[in-house]
């Protein structure tokens, strides 16, 4: 659980174990603004427990049988997307998540969730009359994208998937 958590906050073990060197300013607001281990799991549990909340709202407005249902699940949908990214920045922090959703091996990943996001909202927010085909489409391809950027940090995953699609 240590190595984890060291992996997740960007703690690199150091071999002369002098880790009083760094002083100043700059370390010191490091230090009293950043989060201890539990309180992180925590703000993750609570912020992707809110964007999976977000994206069940979203699902059950699909029900009201109107435009302003297809409106309100796309909303609270890429909400919840949002949310549940968001959620990753408390383990390792907003500027390291922002690295990592843009290494070579997710970037693709993030620019097409992002870029859909985007366009799922468009569709349903700037029009009068939104398009429920379109705005289903865009859903699906964001929901889709946001799947293989997950699957991104789990080892070997996308090349499992692939292989059972036989691609």
């Amino acid at each position: 659980m240590d190595k984890l958590r060291r992996a997740l906050s960007g703690e690199e073990s150091n071999s002369t174990g002098s880790a009083d060197e760094e002083s100043g300013f700059a370390s010191q607001f490091r230090d009293a603004t950043t989060l201890g281990w539990t309180s992180r799991i925590k703000g993750f549990a609570i912020c992707f427990g809110l964007g999976f909340l977000f994206s069940i709202i979203g699902i059950l407005c699909l029900m009201i049988p109107s435009r302003k249902g297809m409106r309100l699940f796309a909303l609270f949908y890429s909400i919840g997307n949002v949310t549940s990214i968001a959620s990753t920045c408390f383990l390792m922090g907003p500027w390291k998540q922002l690295k990592r959703m843009f290494n070579p091996t997710r970037a693709l990943a993030t620019i097409v969730a992002i870029t859909f996001l985007i366009l799922t909202l468009v569709t349903v927010l700037v029009k009068s009359n939104p398009n429920t085909l379109l705005t289903l489409l865009c859903c699906l391809i964001q929901f889709l994208a946001m799947i293989w950027y997950s699957l991104s940090y789990i080892p070997y995953a996308r090349d499992a998937v692939l292989k059972v699609l036989n691609f």
